[in-house]
């Protein structure tokens, strides 16, 4: 193996839907790309994980590579109903029309590896340079590009994508430091594949307080082919006696048809990360940190993998404006890239925050706000509202991030 760099003009870190996301803008721009991945190609990704793609994400998708916003909405699903309990009586329920065939859906919940799975035909398509098995080791930034260290070798490129998740070796490698906070609550997150035979309605239900579950907060979220089942243990709870194989069988037969116990594909726990990179750049301005390299978010409200695609693509449209301008227009291109990514960063912080607050129902004026709510939703149709949206936290912010996903 020579030690001489190959050299690329732009480089994409992590082979995620954020870092295919990335790669199929900047290609769209015309600009060819190698993207990067530390996993063998073929490996195994267990779990639905980001299962929740947008409207908005749909149609971003859409304009970067047509057909795919679309592959996706048909091949997901959106579910018809919604519905919230508090202590098993029900304080809310709304039913959808059908979606309008003619647009996108207001959503689609696939699981993500068959996302990733169109995006990377996708990247063929179009294509994108893989190279599998290589992961990033350190990184040298200067005035004129970047220099990747794997282990098979180095890479030097003009401009790179960091899209390499939670433990980014980018950003590390880079120096920048994450902000935030832990959540206090354990999670345990459950994947049940779906009995084609009896399937259960389609529904999105969050119990407040299941009766079945010792009053620990319960959410139910189908997608294509299964369901999604969190549990939000207790701060004194021992996550091993819920997350365990015996623990999940156990607890699912009382919130699920007892059969489902046997349909479980998946069970992981979880302390949810808030917290947003320091900085989306180097100094140089030559790397751009996308994704969970550069923001992690607790799940309510969907916005982790739906605000990555939207870091992605104005990534790919800085580097755009680098490759055709002065140093001046580059340096203004990524600076604007990471004022905006930032700042929607924070505020998805922060919203998915107050939704991680409202689910714990620690704070007592909020958890007396909560139970009067849930005693006058008979009555008020806006409390019940607001139990329902109260998991997944505000849905409007700054008019300048109408992209905040």
């Amino acid at each position: 193996m020579t030690d001489k760099a190959r050299e690329r003009k732009v480089i994409v870190v992590g082979a995620g839907p954020v870092g295919m996301t990335a790669a199929l803008a900047l290609c769209r721009r015309g600009i060819p790309v190698t993207i990067l991945e530390a996993e063998p190609e073929g490996r195994i990704r267990p779990g639905s994980r980001a299962i929740f793609t947008h409207r908005a994400s749909l149609q971003a998708l859409e304009a970067v590579t047509p057909g795919l916003g679309w592959t996706l909405a048909g091949e997901g699903i959106v579910w018809p109903v919604k519905r919230t309990l508090f202590r098993g009586r029900e304080v809310y329920v709304k039913h959808y029309p059908p979606p309008d065939p003619t647009n996108l859906p207001p959503f689609s919940s696939l699981p993500q590896v068959r996302i990733e799975a169109h995006m990377y035909q996708a990247c063929q398509a179009a294509g994108v340079e893989f190279v599998w098995a290589t992961p990033v080791e350190g990184v040298a930034v200067d005035d004129a590009g970047v220099s990747l260290a794997t282990s098979r070798g180095p890479w030097r490129a003009a401009y790179v994508v960091g899209a390499d998740g939670a433990r980014s070796t980018v950003r590390k490698a880079l120096g920048i430091g994450m902000q935030g906070s832990r959540s206090a609550n354990t999670f345990i997150v459950v994947d049940v594949a779906e009995n084609p035979d009896n399937p259960l309605p389609f529904e999105r239900r969050f119990h407040y307080q299941h009766p079945a579950m010792g009053y620990r907060n319960v959410l139910f979220v189908p997608f294509a082919g299964g369901w999604r089942v969190d549990l939000q243990l207790l701060t004194e709870d021992e996550p091993a006696r819920f997350g365990s194989d015996t623990g999940v069988r156990g607890w699912l037969a009382r919130v699920m048809p007892e059969y489902y116990r046997d349909r479980v594909t998946w069970v992981s726990s979880y302390q949810f990360l808030q917290v947003v990179a320091d900085r989306f750049v180097d100094t140089h301005r030559r790397v751009a940190l996308v994704g969970e390299a550069a923001h992690l978010f607790a799940p309510f409200g969907a916005r982790g993998m739906n605000s990555g695609i939207v870091d992605a693509i104005e990534a790919a449209e800085a580097i755009r404006v680098a490759l055709g301008g002065a140093p001046e227009e580059s340096q203004g291109a990524f600076d604007r890239f990471a004022a905006r990514r930032q700042t929607a960063a924070r505020y998805n912080r922060d919203a998915a925050g107050i939704a991680l607050e409202h689910i714990q129902g620690q704070n007592p004026t909020l958890n007396l706000k909560r139970h009067v709510a849930a005693w006058v939703a008979p009555w008020s149709r806006r409390a019940g509202r607001w139990l329902d949206e109260g998991p997944y936290g505000p849905k409007s912010g700054p008019p300048e991030l109408a992209t905040k996903y």
